[in-house]
C-alpha cells in the first residue's frame, strides 16, 4: 500500500505531506483546488512524463517523495533484484522524484539513483493509474492477449512455456538456415581461404607455450659466451683464496681465541661458519651451471628461424600461440559447414517442418485455452457491468488467427456493445464517458487481483454518471478496496460517502498574495461538512447535513453488512 505521499514546489502545491491507510481513499473539494495534481505526483513517482513547467513558479525545483509498505512476495521486489536496486522486502520502498527547472529529472529507489525507464518498470507494479481519456493497459489492444492469459494462469502457463522453447527452437533452425542459405556464394571463396589457412598453420605443428620457451632458449644461446664468462669469473672468486678459503682463515683464528671472550666471540664464528656453508653451496652451484651452458650457433640458428614463422602466423593469426590454435578450431569448423552445406540444409528443412508442425499444434491448443477463458472472462466481465447498471451489455473477446509468434497464433481484441441489437466494438470506439468509466472499471475489478498493482488511482471515473449507476459506481469501488488500496477523485456524494477515508484538497491565498494548495484528512463533523458541500453546493443548510450524516450512516451499514 501507499503509506505516505509528500510533494514539494508542484503546481500550487507548496509543500503536502500526506498520510494513507489500507481500503477505500476519496479525494474531494471544490473545482480547480488542485485534487488532479496530487494524482500527478502520484503518477511522478511511478515514473510518469514529468516536465519544468509542473514546478511551482519562483522554485527550482519540485520533488515527489512516495513510500510504499509492501508484502515480501509482491513481484516488484523481482523486478528490483533483476534491475540491480539493494532494497529489503522488510522494510518500506520509497521512491523520490526531482524535476528541475532545466527540464533533468532524477529519480531514486531507497537513495539509489535510478534512470526514468526503471522507475516506469517499477512503478507499473505498484500504481495504476485510470482516468476519464487514459485507461492505460486495459484499453491498448497490443496487450489484450497478454491479460487474456493472465485471466487463463495456470491453466496456460505450464502449455505456453512449452510453446515457447519449441518457437525458440523454430527460430534457431530458420536463423541457421537462413545464414546458409544467405552465405553460399561468399561461402565457396571462404572455403578456398580457409582450407589455405587450415594447412599453413598444421604445416606449423605449433605447441602451446613454445614461443616462451623458444624465446628463453635463444636469450641463453645467445649470451652463452657472456654467461660462460661470468659465472667462471664468479666460482674463481668465490672459490679461490680470496673467498672460501679467507673466510676458513678467518674462521679458524676466531676459533682460537673464542674462549677468550665467549659472549662476543661465539656469535660471531656461528655467523662465519653458515657464511662459509653458504658461499661454498653457491660456488658449487655455479660449477654445475657452468657446465650446462651450452655453445650452438647452428641451433640457435634454427630457434631464430622458428621464431620468424610463428611472428608470421601470429601476425595472420593470433597473438600468442594458443590464440592461432584457437583461430584454427574455429576456421576447421567453418570450413566443415561449408562443405557439408547441402546436406546441412537438408537437415535443416527438415527440422522446420517437423518443429512448424509441433508448434502449429501447440497454437492450436493454446487457442482452445484461451478461447475457453475469453468466455469465462465475458461472463464475468458482463456480471459486472450489470453490478454498474449497464444491463443487457455484450462483451466479448475477440481472437483472431495470425501468424506464429513467441506467444502463439492469436490476436486478441476485447469487444463491447451497450446497446441491445448492436454488435460488439473495441473498447476504443465506445464513445459515452459513463459507459467507458463503468466499463473501465468493471474491467479492473476482474483483473485487480491478477496483476497484484497496490494502489488503482481514478480521477472522476464516476464521470457521466448519476443516480443508481453512481452508487453502482460506488459500490464497486467499495468492494475492489478489499483487494488493493484504492484512490478515486469525484464529485459525486454517492461515491464520497463509501470511502473508508476522505481528503479535503482546498486552497487559499496566503499572506505572500501566493495561492497555496493544502491536503488534510477528514473526520466527524468535518466529513459531514464536507459531504452537505457536495451535496447542496454554494449553500449548506441543516437539511443538507442531517442527508449527509444519513448518507454516511447508510454506507457504513451497506459496506459492513
Amino acid at each position: 500500500m501507499l503509506r505516505e505521499l509528500t510533494i514539494r514546489n508542484l503546481a500550487v502545491i507548496e509543500h503536502v505531506s500526506v498520510s494513507f491507510h489500507d481500503g477505500f481513499h476519496v479525494l474531494t473539494g471544490e473545482t480547480g483546488a488542485g485534487k488532479s495534481i496530487v494524482i500527478d505526483a502520484l503518477a511522478l513517482a511511478a515514473g510518469g512524463r514529468g516536465s519544468s513547467e509542473m514546478i511551482r513558479h519562483g522554485s527550482d525545483r519540485a520533488d515527489v517523495e512516495a513510500v510504499f509498505d509492501l508484502p515480501s512476495g509482491h513481484p516488484v521486489w523481482e523486478t528490483l533484484g533483476r534491475l540491480g536496486v539493494e532494497a529489503d522486502a522488510e522494510e518500506s520502498l520509497i521512491i523520490r522524484r526531482e524535476i528541475q527547472v532545466h527540464g533533468k529529472s532524477t529519480a531514486r529507489i531507497n537513495g539509489q539513483n535510478i534512470t526514468l525507464s526503471m522507475l516506469r518498470e517499477v512503478g507499473e507494479h505498484l500504481v495504476n493509474l485510470h482516468g476519464q481519456h487514459e485507461h492505460q493497459s486495459l484499453l491498448r489492444t497490443e496487450r489484450h492477449l497478454e491479460w487474456l492469459d493472465q485471466f487463463a494462469n495456470e491453466s496456460i502457463l505450464k502449455d505456453k512455456a512449452e510453446y515457447r522453447e519449441w518457437f525458440r527452437r523454430y527460430q534457431d533452425v530458420l536463423q541457421e538456415r537462413k545464414e546458409l542459405e544467405d552465405k553460399s556464394r561468399q561461402g565457396i571463396q571462404m572455403l578456398d581461404l580457409y582450407r589455405f589457412q587450415i594447412e599453413e598453420i598444421e604445416n606449423a605443428r605449433l605447441k602451446p607455450g613454445e614461443d616462451d620457451s623458444l624465446e628463453e632458449e635463444r636469450r641463453k644461446l645467445a649470451h652463452a659466451e657472456k654467461l660462460a664468462e661470468a659465472v667462471s669469473e664468479s666460482y674463481d672468486l668465490l672459490y679461490g683464496s680470496k673467498g672460501l678459503a679467507a673466510v676458513s682463515r678467518a674462521l679458524s683464528r676466531l676459533q682460537d681465541i673464542v674462549k677468550v671472550d665467549p659472549a662476543t666471540l661465539e656469535p660471531l664464528v656461528e655467523q662465519l661458519q653458515s657464511a662459509y656453508y653458504a658461499v661454498e653451496d653457491a660456488s658449487f652451484q655455479l660449477r654445475d651451471y657452468r657446465e650446462t651452458i651450452e655453445f650452438n650457433p647452428q641451433r640457435l640458428a634454427q630457434i631464430e628461424q622458428r621464431l620468424d614463422l610463428l611472428f608470421g602466423l601470429k601476425r595472420k593469426y593470433g597473438e600468442t600461440v594458443e590464440e592461432i590454435l584457437s583461430y584454427q578450431e574455429k576456421i576447421c569448423s567453418e570450413a566443415e559447414r561449408f562443405e557439408n552445406r547441402d546436406e546441412r540444409l537438408r537437415e535443416l528443412e527438415a527440422q522446420e517442418q517437423s518443429l512448424l508442425q509441433e508448434l502449429t499444434a501447440k497454437a492450436a491448443k493454446l487457442s482452445a485455452i484461451r478461447r475457453e477463458a475469453g468466455q469465462v472472462l465475458s461472463r464475468a466481465i458482463v456480471q459486472e457491468l450489470e453490478d454498474l447498471q449497464m444491463n443487457r451489455s455484450v462483451f466479448e473477446v475477440k481472437l483472431d488467427q495470425g501468424p506464429l509468434t513467441a506467444s502463439g497464433s492469436d490476436n486478441a481484441e476485447f469487444l463491447l456493445s451497450t446497446n441491445p441489437g448492436e454488435p460488439p466494438k473495441p473498447l476504443a470506439k465506445i464513445a459515452s464517458g459513463g459507459e467507458m468509466s463503468r466499463v473501465m472499471l468493471a474491467l479492473k475489478a476482474i483483473f485487480a487481483r491478477i496483476d497484484q498493482v497496490p494502489v488503482l488511482v481514478f480521477d472522476e471515473v464516476d464521470t457521466g454518471v448519476s443516480g443508481r449507476a453512481a452508487q453502482a459506481v460506488a459500490d464497486k469501488l467499495s468492494k475492489l478496496s478489499r483487494h488493493c488500496q484504492v484512490f478515486a477523485i469525484t464529485h459525486l456524494p454517492q461515491v464520497a460517502c463509501m470511502a473508508d477515508h476522505q481528503y479535503e484538497i482546498s486552497k487559499a491565498v496566503s499572506g505572500e498574495g501566493r495561492t497555496v494548495t493544502s491536503v488534510r484528512e477528514l473526520s466527524g463533523e468535518e466529513r459531514v461538512e464536507e459531504l452537505a458541500r457536495l451535496l447542496g453546493g454554494v449553500e449548506v443548510t441543516e437539511k443538507t447535513r442531517h442527508h449527509a450524516q444519513e448518507m454516511l450512516t447508510l454506507a457504513q451499514r451497506q459496506k459492513n453488512a
